[in-house]
């Protein structure tokens, strides 16, 4: 089953007794401190949950499906989620 933020508030708000809105803007304030942080290439640890973090994609020759002429693919920071021991042994 697929959750959308929308659940998530839904499931917060239940826990902790704040109202939607307020939950709502937690979350959003969360995810907008997250984003930042990776923007400016910086590591994120949640303890008992995972590492958000950057990962630089090489430069690399691809080709394109239709004529089969190669394309250069530049290097690029990719953000990358490593779950924790926690979160690994939760969901096995």
């Amino acid at each position: 089953m697929t959750r959308t933020k929308a659940d998530l508030v839904e499931y917060v708000a239940s826990v902790t007794g704040f109202t939607k809105r307020d939950t709502a803007a937690i979350i959003d304030a969360f995810l907008s401190a997250l984003c930042k942080a990776l923007e400016e290439n910086h590591r994120v640890e949640i303890r008992g949950l995972g590492v958000f973090k950057n990962k630089l994609r090489r430069p690399r020759v691809a080709r394109n499906p239709k004529t089969g002429s190669p394309v250069h693919v530049p290097s690029r920071l990719v953000p990358t989620f490593k779950p924790s021991r926690l979160l690994k042994a939760k969901v096995t």
